[in-house]
């Protein structure tokens, strides 16, 4: 018999000489290239066992494969449109994922080889993870449509959600486990946000779990102008588990349980209802909503293809960390992902694809209501060590504390735009004075695509906006070298030097933030001339200058602090500064 496959097969690839094949267990499969795929199967007849051999074109929309009874797969699927959504997060266009091209070598599959399997090894597999888990995973037709999906048709991505599994998926299973349920539910999140953190639906659903706004405050995720708890990975996933825990309590049967956190427990109240009130997931399926049909098989078609990822060909495309490359830190002060990026060297990027929470990268802490944030865990002794000094540096674009704790009160403004015909993105921020991509990431737009009659949500509306350009640096001022020591950065070395990164990097002709032990800098010293300074007999005293801050004036003078400042001049809140006022620094004598 296997001699007979061979030959069979070996003919069809003769006449086929584009396809390349690779025969695998039990000799019932071959995998071709990415538009082809050939399936060998087995069926009986007649008692008699024959071979089978389909060649399906892929790059055919009305193929077998493509077509495929796959109905459920229309493309307004919920399913489809959060997979596709991935194509339009920053974080996955970089080319920051790393793929290992050993690892295609452990079947023997050629790098474009797309493997296909008859119903019969699906249905064992399945059966296989079924044993091990109290959900039921059943096989049928609707999985198939699914597992056609994950590890054929959005293979690429599903490579990417196995890295992204890497960053989330501990994380899942410590919390499952700390509640006592199946650690399966961990590729719910999949289902829901394709394992994109600031995932969001066109009804409102955010996050990694996907919470409504109702649903979460329930569950105690917190919604303010600033911060959103929904895109909270860590506060989602708790919020998740003891929604999910709620629903098995109602239902004791976790098919269900997963349906109705699709779809809400009424809508499967009503399915089993109409059901005769049966509570069997297959029973009532015909009944729920036809977006909620779709949920469990495809929850169904995940645990397999992400079990059963390498016999397919895929392998993760890794986001260049793991879950324990990830540190949890405390703020207890507003401060700004700029800040963060400049001071310690963290790329932007990561903070924001760490931190999805903070709607406007903005992070308004205090002693009473401190934050948590995430960092890579290779900046954290810089963190710990620099954090006093962090929440007063001040950035290229001019943000300090003053201007932050300005912008938590301005944010409480929220405004409704109404898009007018002949109206883009540019005209509207330039109009509100704030950026286009603070108007996208309020409105979870993904294309800077609008039309008329839309309504945008604006906040701080109005105002000038906190950002402003830095001062420049005088050049003809004395050049000397700073030779760099352990633990430093460029934002450490601007601050010391009273200049921005952006001076460091074109005086060294830096192309990254990236700098080395015992590496000589270039720095400009800036020739200072207290010519703001006054003596009356009892008091130093400054006179301010314009763009000048607190933070500013106290690097003028040794031994002064903000704090002591604001003591001798009774400055009890954040006041703005006025060119020309007077304030002591420091008694005289």
């Amino acid at each position: 018999m296997f001699n007979l496959r061979v030959l069979l097969l070996t003919s069809i690839l003769l006449l086929i000489s584009s396809i390349s094949y690779a025969l695998r267990s039990g000799d019932t499969i071959s995998t071709i290239k990415t538009d082809t795929v050939i399936i060998v199967d087995e069926v009986k007849l007649n008692n008699e066992t024959r071979m089978t051999v389909s060649v399906i074109d892929t790059s055919n929309k009305n193929s077998a494969l493509n077509r495929g009874n796959f109905e459920l797969l229309n493309p307004d699927s919920p399913i489809l449109i959060t997979l596709d959504s991935l194509l339009y997060v920053k974080f996955y266009q970089k080319q920051f994922f790393i793929f290992d091209s050993s690892l295609n070598q452990e079947y023997g599959f050629a790098p474009n080889d797309i493997p296909v399997y008859p119903d019969s090894i699906y249905k064992e597999r399945i059966s296989i993870l079924n044993r091990e888990t109290p959900i039921e995973l059943t096989y049928n037709r609707e999985v198939r449509s699914y597992i056609n999906l994950y590890a054929s048709k959005k293979r690429q991505l599903t490579a990417k959600m196995l890295g992204l599994a890497e960053i989330y998926f501990p994380m899942f299973e410590e919390a499952l486990d700390k509640y006592n349920m199946p650690l399966e539910i961990k590729y719910l999140a999949i289902v829901e946000s394709a394992l994109n953190p600031s995932a969001g639906s066109h009804k409102g659903a955010k996050g990694l779990w996907q919470f409504m706004y109702g649903t979460g405050k329930v569950y105690d995720l917190k919604v303010t102008s600033m911060v959103d708890d929904r895109y909270d990975p860590y506060k989602s996933t708790i919020a998740a588990c003891e929604h999910l825990q709620d629903l098995y309590d109602i239902y004791n049967d976790w098919s269900l349980a997963l349906a109705a956190y699709n779809s809400g427990a009424g809508n499967v109240n009503r399915a089993i209802r109409r059901a005769g009130g049966t509570k069997n997931y297959w029973a009532v399926w015909p009944f729920l909503p036809r977006e909620t049909r779709g949920y469990v098989p495809a929850f169904i078609a995940v645990n397999y293809v992400m079990n059963y990822a390498p016999e397919h060909n895929i392998y993760p495309m890794r986001p260049g960390m793991f879950y324990y490359d990830i540190d949890t830190v405390s703020v207890y002060d507003v401060l700004a992902f700029d800040q963060i990026n400049e001071m310690l060297g963290i790329p932007m990027d990561e903070i924001e694809f760490l931190n999805p929470q903070f709607k406007m990268n903005i992070i308004p802490a205090s002693n009473d209501n401190p934050y948590n944030i995430r960092i890579p865990r290779i900046y954290t002794a810089s963190f710990l060590n620099n954090e006093k000094e962090l929440y007063n540096y001040k950035t290229i674009k001019g943000i300090e504390r003053d201007k932050l704790m300005a912008e938590v009160e301005k944010v409480k403004d929220r405004n409704i735009h109404i898009v007018r015909s002949g109206e883009s993105l540019g005209i509207i921020a330039k109009k509100y004075r704030v950026y286009v991509n603070q108007i996208k990431r309020w409105n979870n737009l993904r294309s800077n695509t609008i039309y008329p009659g839309q309504k945008l949500v604006l906040y701080g509306a109005g105002s000038s906006g906190f950002y402003r350009k830095s001062t420049p640096i005088n050049r003809s001022s004395v050049k000397s070298n700073h030779v760099v020591k352990n633990g430093e950065s460029l934002g450490l070395i601007a601050q010391k030097y009273s200049c921005s990164v952006t001076d460091l990097k074109e005086w060294n002709n830096l192309k990254s933030s990236t700098i080395y032990v015992n590496q000589k800098l270039i720095v400009y010293k800036p020739e200072v001339k207290n010519t703001s300074s006054i003596k009356d007999g009892k008091y130093l005293y400054h006179v301010v200058r314009k763009g000048d801050t607190l933070w500013d004036i106290a690097k003028e003078y040794d031994g002064v602090t903000v704090d002591k400042i604001k003591s001798l001049n009774n400055i009890t809140n954040s006041k703005r500064l006025k060119p020309g006022q007077k304030l002591k620094i420091a008694e005289v004598g």
